[in-house]
């Protein structure tokens, strides 16, 4: 056995998928169990191993994914199927009763409890961690989420406002850049969270601070991907 893979062998934890099934068009709700105590804080992911160990290209050997909840030692997550990647294969494959190996939880995509208000930003690929941070808040929160079909809004805690970007790309930022741009003022200190594609991050990031005056150390960003681009996990 490789010196890699044995460590990354280490590195793993084992559960059970007990459920793997259809959450409304192209989501799939994963249900993971059998690993114990895990530390998790919403807005977390965890790294799933989703092709064999002896695959030659390491890079496809795993894919992130961010926890949707995690209740009762169990983690559930949604999964966006799209592409023909090997994340998507595998969340499509995927049975009850199958052996799954995944990384505990991390990340620093998390909310700050202490704010007086919360404003996420994003697309599809941004909505399993705002639901789970949305969750957890005690102060209001706001989210601005862009989707190519109703199908795709997930249940979201809050004063959620779902902006439909029909044929348009999800990496084009017009759409979301113009929505934020349509607020009213937000309360002072009102942490922006901004996640999903990365180009449209940084868009809705530059009218942030360039147009609405926002405090750099109130926006919070976490790129998960960009066309043509790998690993941004």
């Amino acid at each position: 056995m490789a010196q890699g893979t044995w460590v990354l062998e280490r590195l793993l934890q084992r559960a059970t998928a007990t459920l793997a099934e259809s959450a409304g068009d192209r989501w799939r709700r994963i249900r993971l169990e059998g690993s114990g105590p895990l530390d998790w804080q919403p807005g977390h992911h965890i790294r799933i191993q989703v092709n064999p160990l002896s695959l030659r290209s390491p890079r496809d050997l795993l894919r992130t994914y961010t926890v949707w909840d995690y209740t009762d030692n169990a983690l559930e997550l949604r999964v966006f199927d799209h592409g023909e990647g090997p994340g998507a294969r595998w969340a499509r494959e995927l049975t009850p009763g199958t052996d799954v190996m995944f990384k505990a939880p991390e990340g620093r995509f998390t909310t700050r409890q202490d704010a007086p208000g919360h404003l996420f930003i994003g697309e599809e690929t941004a909505s399993v961690a705002f639901g789970a941070m949305a969750r957890s808040l005690r102060a209001p929160c706001q989210a601005l989420i862009a989707v190519g079909d109703v199908a795709d809004q997930l249940p979201i805690a809050g004063d959620v406002q779902w902006i439909q970007h029909g044929t348009a790309p999800a990496h084009d930022p017009k759409t979301l850049v113009q929505a934020v741009a349509s607020l009213p003022d937000i309360r002072p200190g009102t942490v922006a969270y901004l996640a999903g594609e990365a180009q449209t991050c940084q868009a809705v990031k530059r009218h942030l601070l360039h147009e609405r005056g926002w405090p750099r150390r109130d926006i919070v960003v976490k790129p998960f991907w960009t066309p043509g681009k790998r690993g941004m996990d």
